[in-house]
């Protein structure tokens, strides 16, 4: 069976094509664009009239590739940005009709079960573990070992609402990144609770801002090419450093920072560093599987 599997994130828009059998995915084809449908009004529950556009457009672009591939099924699953928002059922609408496509809204357990389903298909899981998975919308958390998920939860504290609410100097001052802190320090409550119960001292960050973390320290490797990799604690925390003590000129010319996170990798060290901290975590390693991985893996059973 061939699938397409497309991810519409806050930040990118992801189209995986994949030949599955015997519970076996081989990877046909796979692109992304930085549609930024979170851009301007998040914390408002708005999708601007922009990002609306370069969604659906780049929605009419994957359907085009899908249709090159004879694909038995496409699944097309949305996240925080279209979740909360005022107009994500226009959205929906407008995807259907002007691009064939037909969105599914996963909740925010879903898209936890969906990320465990990926980072689980990679093996890296031994012991008891948190995943983390940092989208633009939404952050999800999952405390797992390789067999079971003990808890899931996903919180509004993606990179880009903490950026817009919070990100208001350059480089990011004290002040702002107290007021981040203080506001995980509300939101994050049950998740200090949960790990201080089932005690996780190895963390696993799921793509996006972890492959990005990776790729700068590891400027040597082909991250993506990889399933998972360990991270080097110390040299993420000095990583981290540098990428909140600088300005965003600084950031631009920063190797294997891509345009997109400039400014949200600055947010995404911030929550990490917190987690780390509060989570009394002692070992870090990155997933380059995530939701879509764990689609593909649902359909393959």
């Amino acid at each position: 069976m061939k699938a397409a599997v497309i991810d519409l994130g806050t930040n990118t828009f992801h189209l995986i094509i994949a030949e599955l059998s015997n519970n076996s995915i081989n990877i046909l084809f796979k692109t992304n664009e930085p549609v930024r449908l979170g851009e301007g009004r998040i914390n408002d529950n708005m999708i601007i009239p922009e990002a609306f556009e370069r969604g659906i457009n780049t929605l009419k672009n994957f359907r085009k590739e899908i249709d090159l591939h004879n694909i038995d099924v496409v699944k097309a699953v949305a996240t925080s940005a279209i979740r909360s928002a005022a107009n994500g059922t226009d959205f929906i609408s407008s995807a259907e009709k002007d691009a064939g496509i037909t969105i599914n809204i996963a909740t925010g357990d879903e898209e936890a079960d969906y990320i465990f389903n990926g980072v689980k298909a990679t093996g890296s899981i031994k012991g008891m573990t948190l995943i983390m998975d940092i989208g633009g919308g939404s952050t999800e958390f999952i405390i797992c070992n390789g067999d079971t998920l003990f808890w899931k939860k996903s919180y509004n504290i993606g990179a880009a609402r903490l950026m817009q609410a919070y990100f208001k100097s350059d480089p990011i001052s004290n002040h702002d990144q107290t007021s981040i802190n203080k506001h995980l320090d509300a939101e994050l409550n049950d998740l200090i609770a949960a790990c201080a119960l089932y005690q996780p001292e190895h963390m696993i960050g799921s793509a996006g801002a972890f492959e990005t973390f990776a790729s700068m320290i590891y400027p040597e490797e082909d991250i993506k090419a990889l399933r998972s990799a360990p991270i080097d604690l110390s040299k993420y925390q000095g990583l981290a450093r540098n990428l909140i003590s600088s300005t965003h000129d600084e950031r631009v010319l920063m190797p294997n920072l891509i345009k997109l996170r400039v400014d949200m990798i600055v947010i995404a060290a911030l929550i990490t560093n917190y987690v780390i901290t509060n989570c009394k975590i002692k070992q870090l390693s990155l997933s380059t599987y995530d939701l879509k991985m764990g689609v593909l893996y649902q359909l393959s059973v």
